[in-house]
Formats: C-alpha cells, structure tokens, sequence
C-alpha cells in the first residue's frame, strides 16, 4: 500500500514529498488513509470501492461539486475557516478531482482538517444537539443546489421495495445454518412491513420534496472541534437525490444508540429519547423554513424506518454471505443486524410508536 500511497501523493502533490500514512479503519466501505508530507501538512486519500459504486468518476463528481456549493455559500468566511467547515478536494496535474491508479482503482484526496474529532456513540447531549445544528446546516445550505445535477451512485439506495426484494432473494440464498439463526429477526421483518413502507409511499406519490441528502448521516460522519462544536459534514460518497427523512433517521438511529453498532451485548443498546430531543432542537434551528410542516410531522417515523432498513441491510447482507459490508467475524452482520432490532424495540418503548 505504501507504493500505491506514494504513487498518488505525486500526481496531487508533485510539489511535496512523501512521509508517512496511517489507515483510518472506521468505514465500511472504502479505505481511507491519513498522509503526512515531509512539510508536515496532513490530507485524506480515500481509495473508492468501485465493487459498491458503479460510476466512481459520477460519486466523485457529486461530492466535489456539493463541496463548491457549500464554499460558495459560506464565502463570508475567511478560506482557512472554510477549509474547516467544508471538504476541500484537491485536483491532480491534469485538473482532475481523482486518480486512477495501477490497479485501476480510483483515488480522491482532501485536505485534512485538524483540531478535529469524530464519535462512534453518543454520550453527552451538546454532542447530539451540535449533530443536529451540523446536518441541519447542511440541508438549509443544499435547498438550492440543483438536484437534477446529483448522479445517483446506489440506486434506490433507501427504496424500502427494493431493499426488501434484495432481502427476499437472499432467503432463497442463504444457507439453512445462516437461515436458523436469522430466523427470529425474519420475523420482526415480516411483521413491520406494512409500517416501513409509509415513507416511500409519500415519496413515489410526490407529497415530499426531493433534496440534496447525505445519506449516511451516521455521528461519525460529522466532524467537531475538540471542543464538542460541530465544525463539518464529511464521507459525502453517498449524496444524492432523496427526502429529507433519510438523513435525519439515520443520524438518530446512531446519535441515540447507547451503544455501538455491531455492539454484542444487546442490554447496552438502548434508544436515547433525550438525545433525540437535543439532535432534533439543533436540527430544525438550523434548518428553519426548508422543511416543512408535513415533512417534520414524519420526523418520529424517519427514525424508525432509517434503523429498521439498516437492521434489514445487515440481515441481507449476513444471508447473503456478508458480500457488501466488511466484516471481522463470520456473524458480524448478524450482530449488527441484531443491534438494530434491538434499537428498535427501545424506540418503540420510549416514543410508544
């Protein structure tokens, strides 16, 4: 990898030289690398799963050019405060924001933001509330980026229908020792159908406004200062068309999990309502009047639906012989499966839905 590394560094960054890395482990999907040059600044390279994402060159497309929508709003600032606030891609020798490599494999790389922090759980409430003021922000600086400019790099990436065709064909798949143990969580699948489904129905029917969203509002892709304020919106891979819904229940479904989510214990995972609240006060002061009334009234709903597709995602996946997400132990999936339904029965408990 170091070879690889080294390789890229030259072509964004002919004019420094090369020093150390450090692989950063905590996403499921690409493989992102800290890169220290010899003049001591630091970036971020990021090599994309091109096994998940179909038109690399489109994701890469997508991200940059929300970053400079985000940078253009945010032009009151001086660069090196918005350099804090918003990713900064950087382009090659050739006036590219990516880089194919040897292997075929496509590179983007940032400039790293420092004094900065991420959390995988939640434990303090100004944490969940800056959450909320973050994505908030996002949604109210994104209302009026063009939509019909986004390529949709997965589709139906959040279409309930599809997710629960993918989930059953993997039934038919999955072999009878993986089916055993899935099986009280099948269950749970079937029996909340009929709910998960409101949501996309609202959408086909044209009753929520399609946005720029995320789509992967999970804590950990929200950066803060060391001092807890939330500073930027990073991992933007998935940014697409989608409702608003999207992002805000899936930053609760981890904002107010107790616990990691691939946590074992299932008596650590619980649904936070008080962070819920706190996230939910910071979201809409920074999100004003680009949600509407309708749309707010889902709110509660959102979080439901956002664990439960993660919770039938990791269930799909483990049935499927865990082909997407990676994985450390065979029953990984099954686990971060559990997890969730598990969330979801808190949710159920503290918000009586």
């Amino acid at each position: 990898m170091n070879k690889i590394l080294r390789e890229v560094f030259d072509v964004f960054l002919p004019q420094e030289e090369f020093a150390s890395f450090k692989e950063i482990t905590s996403g499921h999907i690409n493989d992102t690398f800290l890169v220290t040059a010899i003049q001591k600044q630091q970036y971020i390279f990021q090599k994309i799963n091109k096994g998940i994402f179909n038109d690399v060159p489109g994701l890469i497309m997508n991200k940059v050019n929300i970053s400079k929508h985000l940078h253009k709003k945010l032009s009151y600032l001086t660069e090196e405060e918005r350099q804090h606030k918003v990713l900064t891609f950087l382009q090659n020798s050739k006036g590219e924001n990516f880089y194919v490599d040897q292997n075929r494999n496509f590179w983007n790389v940032t400039l790293f933001i420092d004094n900065s922090q991420t959390f995988e759980t939640v434990t303090e409430v100004k944490v969940a509330y800056e959450g909320g003021k973050l994505f908030g922000e996002f949604t109210r600086l994104t209302q009026d980026f063009d939509t019909g400019n986004l390529v949709e790099v997965i589709p139906r990436f959040h279409d309930m229908a599809f997710r629960f065709g993918q989930f059953e064909a993997s039934l038919k798949r999955a072999s009878d020792e993986r089916l055993l143990k899935a099986q009280p969580y099948i269950q749970i699948v079937n029996d909340l159908k009929a709910e998960m489904h409101i949501l996309q129905h609202l959408k086909d029917q044209g009753k929520i406004k399609i946005r720029v969203t995320h789509n992967d509002t999970k804590i950990s892709n929200a950066l803060f200062d060391m001092e807890g304020k939330g500073l930027c919106v990073i991992d933007t891979d998935t940014i697409m068309p989608g409702i608003i819904h999207y992002d805000f229940g899936d930053a609760i479904r981890t904002i107010c999990n107790t616990a990691a989510e691939d946590e074992k214990d299932l008596k650590k995972v619980m649904f936070n309502k008080e962070f819920y609240e706190a996230y939910t006060q910071g979201f809409l002061e920074e999100v004003g009047d680009a949600v509407s009334e309708f749309e707010r009234n889902y709110f509660p709903l959102a979080a439901k639906t956002m664990i439960f597709i993660m919770a039938l995602r990791f269930l799909t996946d483990y049935l499927n012989n865990d082909i997407y997400y990676k994985t450390r132990y065979p029953e990984h999936n099954l686990i971060r499966s559990m997890n969730q339904f598990k969330l979801i029965q808190s949710f159920e408990e503290v918000m009586g839905s």
